[in-house]
């Protein structure tokens, strides 16, 4: 529960990674990290831990006052250029099946 004048520590992305390498790859115990890295909440190392066991790093940047629609803008512009070169193929296969169409009513 929060207190009244309680004041909360924010903690660097490279420090949570380096929780994350530690626990990971050295093998090392929460414990062992929270005394190492000066964390006193063991719950906030187990907290990471999923966030990156579901994310990968990008689960460990504050997502804070985020809009949703914004957190992956790298996936949504390569969408939209998926969708513009589509639309170009099909603007350019329409274009040369119009374009015997139109020749033959001038013509005439």
């Amino acid at each position: 529960m929060v207190k009244k004048g309680q004041t909360f520590r924010s903690y660097s992305h490279e420090l949570k990674v380096e929780a994350i390498r530690l626990h990971i790859e050295e093998g090392w115990t929460y414990r062992r990290i929270m005394e190492h890295l000066g964390i006193p909440d063991r719950h906030r190392l187990k907290v990471w831990m999923k966030k990156y066991k579901q994310l990968g790093e990008f689960g460990l940047m504050d997502q804070r006052g985020r809009r949703e629609e914004y957190v992956d803008q790298d996936r949504y512009v390569k969408k939209l250029k998926r969708e513009n070169s589509m639309l170009k193929k099909c603007l350019k296969i329409w274009m040369r099946e119009v374009q015997p169409i139109s020749m033959r009513r001038s013509s005439k």
